[in-house]
């Protein structure tokens, strides 16, 4: 991690450490509505409170992952009000850009509202999917249900990284981009995999 982003992060661990749970929550909002703040840092400094024994594992967890829904909201309606246009005029302002606009939308437009599950585990992707999940007015419900679905085994991995490690949390900062190139290896399998059944279900009719 880029040395100049140490003390910036060492101040959202002081704010976390001092608000606990609201603290894991709002950090984790923040991040969701595309907003730079790493889960890596949050959830993994929240599983090191937790091993302090001043949170409880599944309270964090819980914490984490109704934050991260919360800030997914936001950026729904961001994408359900604004628009495309909307995003690309003013979206640099929180880290947006049109290939990563683009990006978010052809998971979209392939894979349909499951994407908005698939994704939280995903590079880029997991924090700009619900942009063009607003801009194509998916049902807010099932939006909500598979934003939860999908934050919440995100929350647990890396609160019980940060459970497991202790004080030497921070170690598992430059593992991060091994993980997530693993992670969408197994997706995309199992995306694969989906279509594959999809496409041999309808051979048989």
């Amino acid at each position: 991690m880029l040395d100049f982003l140490e003390p910036f992060l060492h101040r959202v661990t002081v704010i976390i450490s001092m608000l606990g749970y609201w603290g894991v929550g709002l950090g984790m909002a923040i991040e969701s509505a595309n907003i730079p703040l790493p889960s890596e840092v949050i959830l993994p400094f929240g599983g090191y409170l937790v091993h302090t024994g001043r949170l409880d594992f599944w309270g964090t967890v819980m914490a984490g992952t109704v934050g991260g829904t919360a800030g997914s909201v936001a950026s729904y309606f961001l994408g359900l009000r604004g628009g495309r246009p909307f995003l690309l005029r003013y979206g640099r302002y929180i880290g947006m850009n049109e290939r990563k606009l683009r990006l978010a939308e052809d998971w979209f437009v392939r894979y349909g509202e499951a994407t908005v599950f698939f994704t939280r585990l995903m590079p880029i992707v997991r924090t700009f999917i619900s942009l063009p999940a607003g801009i194509a007015r998916m049902n807010f419900g099932r939006f909500v249900l598979y934003t939860f679905l999908g934050s919440l085994p995100w929350s647990i991995l890396l609160v019980y990284a940060g459970f497991a490690l202790g004080q030497n949390w921070q170690a598992i900062k430059p593992w991060f981009h091994r993980m997530d190139i693993v992670v969408v290896f197994l997706l995309v399998a199992l995306l694969a995999y989906y279509v594959w059944g999809r496409i041999r279900s309808r051979r048989r009719i």
